[in-house]
């Protein structure tokens, strides 16, 4: 499964790279995140609730950046496990620019999942990866415009 897609923030590129890299702005942002524990400037653990369909789980696990492109690009991978629901594992790349004061960021993300997920039927995983990546994004933007301002 992919996912890409482009949003405006109204903030310096550099705030947004920021936000990026701070646990706790990531925690208010990633859907059903109950706790995100940095361990390195590369590190990262993650423990997330989410429901797919009629499935819901707790999922925990790691993720890795490369900020080898940063500021204005770097990548992360991740692998995460639901128990009996399942697991998952992919990754995203991020591209940062400044457009007249504003960040126009753009991702490419890619997802395998197992177990029951991956019984559930694309459609009904894709749409709901959309919606989650969606909500991520948008609540993601509104924190860091309010920090901006």
């Amino acid at each position: 499964m992919e996912l890409n897609d482009e949003i405006t923030i109204n903030a310096p590129m550099s705030d947004v790279y920021a936000a990026l890299n701070d646990p706790e702005i990531l925690r208010q942002c990633i859907p059903g995140c109950e706790e995100l524990i940095k361990h390195s400037e590369t590190e990262l653990e993650a423990k997330v609730v989410l429901k797919v369909g009629p499935v819901k789980a707790k999922f925990s696990g790691d993720v890795t950046l490369d900020t080898a492109g940063a500021p204005s690009a770097f990548s992360l991978t991740g692998q995460g496990n639901g128990g009996a629901a399942g697991h998952a594992k992919g990754g995203a790349d991020v591209t940062l620019r400044d457009e007249d004061g504003q960040t126009i960021l753009t991702y490419a993300a890619k997802a395998e999942i197992g177990g029951k997920l991956a019984q559930l039927g694309s459609r009904l995983i894709q749409s709901t990866a959309k919606k989650l990546a969606g909500k991520f994004f948008k609540t993601f933007a509104e924190v860091v415009e309010q920090v901006d301002a």
